[in-house]
């Protein structure tokens, strides 16, 4: 492995390159959204005895999930929660209120307001995508320690400044793939690592998870409880064209990262797990599109994304039209050796195989809970190196969802009837082929025919600097433009 101290001197010399190729998104870096240089505050220890005060922030799905998992609980109790949205925020609040016997916390509708409290030593964060980084450094930046969903960034670069951002003020930051959690989950990837199948040759993700029509592309009114420039915080302030305002934003590349980066960054980061490797890819390469139906979202629907670790590939698919399982798999990974291969189905319940197909070893036992309890033992013990999930997992294993869909994104349009010839004179192996029949076989079985997908640009990468090489290398697709004032800080300012 490379030194942390090579590390830190590739990334400052793309940070000094990068700030030429986006301007105007760091000409206002380093401040926070009031205009002020941010201040590091610092909180008080928490002993063994003392509550952990935590605010949630985003009242959606996840964050219900969260208030489960911090309402009510030994330890902790939820003091605040905040979004922009005043309906669901004052429903989440009464939630809450009856899960801790009737301590109802405060609604706050603006984060920053939020992070000015000193009573609150902990923030949850399930905002959507855009959000999660620039909510996350902002709150390490005010003393609180971070559990932030996954993925941890919309972004590559952004994910990294979270890191630097937990590692300077020394906070606790967990990431929200809460299998790295369970019991199930643990005991599978020390058999692999253990060499229970031999050696790993393909660690291969499947996100098959059903996603219909969002509805036609249109013109809609954004909901009267919501504070939509908050909402969309550092993207742009475009118009609605998706008929469902909350969730559907998923599928729309100003604020999600289509289902690579929703459910499948779950199976990325047991995949890179499974293959030991605490780095980038050095090579990434996908194809595909959005199939079966016109509709206002904008990311793949149907995706294969192919990660080159030199002599292992990771190998992803995305499937959101109806499908059968591969190897009794929808959702879940299967991680093939030279004398075996495991497959878990959930997240963390599966089965180890010999090559015979004949069961080896059984793995099982999960919870959400064990997650949140991980996150608030090490806010007590003051150690990073306890989490389970510590953000600079989150921020390589989300990063491999994005470079993913880098390469989509930068593909040239290719008749299906076409692709598996393209893959072949363009260096893909049987492992590659092999996937693609298998997803043009689901295509067919769902009568798409006559189409046409993305065979995206193959892009070589330095896992080190976490950048692209090589001539006319798009490392501006690394970041984005960020929308004063919610601007994202610079290395030095973070």
């Amino acid at each position: 492995m490379n030194t942390r101290s090579s590390h830190d001197l590739s990334r400052r010399r793309f940070l000094e390159q990068s700030m030429l190729t986006t301007a105007a998104a760091m000409a206002i870096a380093g401040r926070n959204a009031s205009g002020a240089e941010p201040q590091q505050q610092q909180q008080p220890s928490i002993g063994p005895n003392d509550t952990i005060q935590v605010a949630v922030i985003g009242a959606g799905g996840r964050g219900q999930s969260h208030i489960d998992g911090f309402a009510g609980k030994k330890g902790t109790v939820v003091t605040h929660i905040c979004d922009c949205d005043e309906k669901a925020g004052q429903r989440s609040c009464e939630k809450a209120a009856e899960k801790q016997g009737g301590k109802k916390p405060i609604w706050v509708r603006d984060l920053r307001k939020l992070l000015d409290d000193k009573s609150i030593n902990a923030v949850s964060i399930a905002t959507p995508n855009h959000w999660h980084s620039l909510g996350a450094i902002w709150a390490i930046q005010a003393g609180k320690d971070v559990y932030v969903e996954k993925p941890v960034s919309h972004n590559v670069l952004e994910g990294r400044r979270v890191v630097q951002a937990a590692r300077k003020h020394q906070r606790m930051v967990q990431t929200g793939t809460q299998s790295r959690s369970n019991k199930g989950m643990r005991e599978a990837m020390e058999f692999i690592h253990a060499g229970g199948i031999g050696e790993v040759v393909i660690s291969r993700g499947l996100c098959y998870k059903r996603r219909d029509s969002i509805g036609p592309k249109g013109t809609y009114e954004v909901p009267k409880e919501v504070d939509y420039d908050l909402w969309s915080g550092p993207a742009r302030l475009l118009p609605v064209t998706r008929k469902r305002f909350h969730y559907d934003w998923h599928w729309q590349w100003e604020y999600g990262n289509g289902d690579l980066g929703n459910q499948g960054i779950h199976q990325m980061d047991l995949c890179r797990w499974a293959l030991g490797e605490d780095r980038l890819s050095d090579r990434v390469w996908s194809f595909g599109a959005r199939l079966g139906y016109e509709d206002a979202g904008e990311t793949a629907n149907t995706q294969v994304v192919v990660h080159d670790y030199g002599k292992r590939k990771l190998i992803f698919e995305v499937r959101g039209l109806p499908t059968s399982d591969y190897k009794g798999a929808m959702v879940g990974i299967i991680i093939e050796g030279t004398k075996g291969y495991v497959v878990m189905t959930s997240y963390a319940s599966g089965t180890a195989f010999d090559l015979d197909g004949k069961p080896m070893k059984q793995f099982d036992g999960g919870g959400d809970d064990g997650h949140y309890k991980n996150f608030t033992d090490a806010v007590r013990s003051r150690d990073y190196t306890k989490l389970n999930a510590d953000i600079e997992q989150g921020h390589l294993s989300s990063a491999l969802c994005h470079l993913g869909n880098i390469s989509l994104r930068l593909g040239k349009e290719v008749a299906g009837a076409e692709v598996t010839n393209m893959l072949r004179s363009q260096g893909g192996d049987d492992s590659v082929v092999e996937t693609w029949g298998r997803t043009a076989e689901h295509l067919s079985g769902n009568s798409v025919k006559d189409y046409s997908i993305w065979m995206g640009q193959q892009l070589a990468i330095d896992p080190i600097s976490e950048t692209f090489v090589g001539k006319d290398a798009p490392n501006h697709w690394l970041t984005r433009e960020y929308r004063a004032p919610y601007s994202l800080p610079t290395e030095q300012s973070v």
